[in-house]
């Protein structure tokens, strides 16, 4: 193994300890409960599913690995997209924190069955967000093109332009049921909305700089939603 390797294998595993400790606090701390057993299985779903990707990753496409770590407001290298992402950080922080004190002030009462039906989206989610992943070796984390770049056309690129979006919006607007929250449903639709912003932006930028990309966008007609939109 190479020190780069090694290096990007390193910081992986770090952000992704990280990641999981930091959502469990934001998680438990508002709930001031350990029993609030939606966050258990919702924690517990989202933890396996990001450590099976990040070990496919390891094991499959280093380089998408590394530049899936390259992510926030920071990253970015446009004053626009620095903003988007800066929303979208905040509302993906309250997304995680207001079902804990939704939780622990009893505002919502979702039923077993949303809840759990909200589990298997969440779910869903994330193994279309695999499948990209698996499709797409230039699925950055943030706008920008590589040098070798090509148009991906197949798996579901060939339903959808944006399907790790699509993965990414079913996810988060299933969070808040999972979690037995209506009140972050809020929260969801306004990080959605963020998302769709920055679905424009990455058009505009790929239909500028990627040879073909025109030609696929008249192909491949819906953008985020298959048959609708």
């Amino acid at each position: 193994m190479n020190p780069g390797t090694r290096e990007i294998k390193g910081k992986a595993f770090l952000g992704l300890v990280f990641l999981l400790v930091l959502l469990w606090l934001g998680l438990f701390l508002p709930a001031w409960s350990l029993s609030f057993w939606q966050a258990w299985v919702f924690w517990f779903i989202f933890s396996i599913s990001t450590i099976l990707v990040t070990v496919y990753l390891l094991k499959n496409d280093i380089k998408l690995l590394e530049t899936r770590t390259k992510v926030g407001p920071t990253s970015e290298k446009e004053k626009s997209q620095k903003i988007i992402q800066f929303f979208a950080s905040i509302f993906f922080i309250s997304l995680a924190i207001e079902p804990g004190f939704d939780y622990r002030y009893h505002w919502s009462n979702v039923p077993l069955y949303l809840v759990l039906t909200g589990d298997i989206f969440v779910l869903l989610g994330f193994i279309i967000i695999f499948f990209v992943f698996k499709e797409n070796s230039y699925a950055s984390g943030i706008i920008e093109k590589d040098q070798e770049q090509k148009v991906i056309t197949t798996g579901p690129y060939r339903i959808v332009r944006h399907p790790m979006y699509t993965g990414g919006v079913l996810l988060l607007i299933s969070t808040p049921l999972a979690l037995g929250s209506y009140w972050a449903l809020l929260i969801s639709f306004f990080l959605s909305v963020v998302i769709v912003i920055r679905l424009f932006y990455e058009e505009k930028f790929l239909m500028k700089n990627l040879p073909g990309y025109k030609d696929y966008c008249e192909k491949t007609r819906h953008r985020l939603i298959p048959f609708i939109w």
